[in-house]
């Protein structure tokens, strides 16, 4: 099992979300979160005055998938979120050792 967290600009979810509903993927977790990377924020001007903004509003996402969807899950997420301008996000993925649905006790793939 696979663990596929990604990183990407707010208005990119809608489009994330559809095209990993297109391979298969049921579920997702998503977080709103704030952080920066090469870009170091931005400034803003604001009711005439100009201030920086250090941390730049992100969507964090979080598919838990069987090992042979993550490659499809990392690649719909990249073309579904990419506009080829700075602060696209990033992506990265995680091997999981082993999973439990709460609710009926099941672990392992099925609990997925």
């Amino acid at each position: 099992m696979i663990l596929v967290t990604a990183v990407i600009k707010p208005f990119a979810l809608d489009s994330v979300r559809e095209a990993l509903s297109y391979v298969g993927i049921a579920g997702m977790t998503v977080s709103e979160v704030k952080g920066f990377g090469r870009q170091r924020g931005h400034t803003e001007i604001y009711r005439g005055a100009e201030y920086k903004v250090e941390y730049v509003p992100k969507v964090k996402i979080e598919v838990l998938t069987a090992a042979e969807m993550a490659d499809d899950v990392v690649e719909a997420i990249s073309k579904a979120a990419r506009t080829g301008k700075i602060g696209d996000g990033k992506i990265w993925v995680t091997a999981v050792d082993s999973v439990s649905r709460i609710r009926t006790g099941e672990t392992g793939p099925g609990a997925i």
